[in-house]
């Protein structure tokens, strides 16, 4: 067997984590987890997930059991990048509205 054999073959079957794709209900699970998790963050005003200091302990676990880590890490940049482009947004319609008014 040579590497690339190797590469893409297994001994054993893979769970969500390990390379199958993750069926519909198991991504509904996680994506439940997700939005029950930023719910929680957004209810104590934390934007950066690992931040809340054990507020939202519960619904981090149950996002961590439910998520492939590669998602969790995505979501997560995710929500704190949304956050700045809305902030960034806002400054540029400010800066539009004014310009409108001085013309």
């Amino acid at each position: 067997m040579n590497w690339i054999t190797s590469w893409f073959s297994s001994s054993k079957p893979s769970d969500s984590s390990g390379g199958i794709a993750p069926d519909r209900a198991k991504r509904k699970v996680c994506w439940d987890a997700r939005d029950t998790y930023f719910a929680c963050l957004d209810k104590n005003s934390v934007l950066k997930p690992g931040e809340e200091q054990n507020l939202c302990s519960k619904e981090e676990k149950r996002y961590e059991e439910n998520c492939a880590k590669s998602w969790i890490e995505y979501f997560n940049k995710r929500r704190v990048l949304q956050e700045e482009q809305k902030d960034q947004l806002k400054m540029m319609e400010n800066q539009a509205n004014d310009a409108r008014k001085r013309n």
